[in-house]
């Protein structure tokens, strides 16, 4: 019976994970590579047209580097009013003297107005800040495959599908953790920055990955993909507390 349960499980939760090739929801993903190094060299295109590398933005310094669309009608907006809502909460690392922080462009089509635009949007989210991210255009697929962040095209919705998060990079350019979500707090922003500061990389992290939207064809609307993780988080809670019932009772049975 305990086999059986736990073949249960383990087929759930592997038929749960499985990536649909025709599914660009479920294609998007970020692929843990702490350590892994990042190609800093590739020019791309700022919001007033400069051509511009990560490097320079860096600068020696660590990088946040937040994969966006910048044309995005869901929640690349929040995500970026997000991990300045941390910065902004914190005193510690300033941007600019002690990090750089950019908003990098996936969608290659997009140019400097898209950029533009998105930094305006941010603004007005943040009324008197005294600093904005570098938001950039191009072909950022060198970066993020580096970074392992995963990404496709919906044909049919027009956009990219692609989850929430910011990379934070060692002032070498290697990737030292990611900080997951639409909100990270001032205390976490902290500790990976002291991380990479330091030149650090840590270990795989605990993560929900949040997509845009997903697109649910039954019902003609969009709905927050985490809700599909949350239903698989709880048919597991089921399935472990189950297991731990019959565990108990075989237990006193055999006392």
């Amino acid at each position: 019976m305990i086999a059986r349960v736990l073949t249960l499980l383990v087929i759930l939760v592997l038929a749960t994970g499985a990536v649909d090739p025709n599914d660009p929801f479920k294609a998007a993903a970020i692929v843990e590579k702490p350590g892994a190094r990042i190609p800093l060299d590739q020019t791309f295109v700022t919001a007033v047209g400069k051509p511009v590398t990560l490097r320079q933005l860096a600068a020696g310094k660590p990088l946040l580097i937040t994969p966006v669309q910048h044309d995005c009608p869901n929640i690349c907006g929040v995500t970026l009013a997000g991990i300045a809502g941390a910065i902004d909460r914190q005193a510690k690392y300033r941007p600019g003297p002690d990090f750089a922080i950019v908003a990098l462009g996936i969608d290659p089509r997009e140019g400097p107005a898209q950029a533009r635009d998105d930094l305006h949007r941010l603004a007005l989210q943040r009324p008197g800040a005294k600093w904005q991210p570098d938001a950039l255009t191009g072909d950022a697929r060198a970066v993020t495959d580096a970074l392992g962040y995963r990404y496709a095209w919906s044909e049919p919705l027009k956009q990219y599908a692609h989850v929430s998060g910011t990379a934070v990079l060692t002032p070498d350019g290697k990737l030292s953790s990611w900080l997951y979500g639409l909100s990270p707090t001032s205390a976490q922003l902290d500790d990976a920055l002291a991380q990479a500061t330091a030149g650090k990389s840590g270990g795989v992290m605990q993560q929900i990955l949040l997509l845009c939207f997903h697109y649910d064809p039954q019902t003609g609307r969009y709905s927050l993909a985490i809700t599909k993780a949350l239903r698989l988080a709880g048919i597991v809670t089921v399935l472990l507390i189950g297991l731990a019932i019959l565990l108990l009772s075989r237990r006193r049975r055999a006392a």
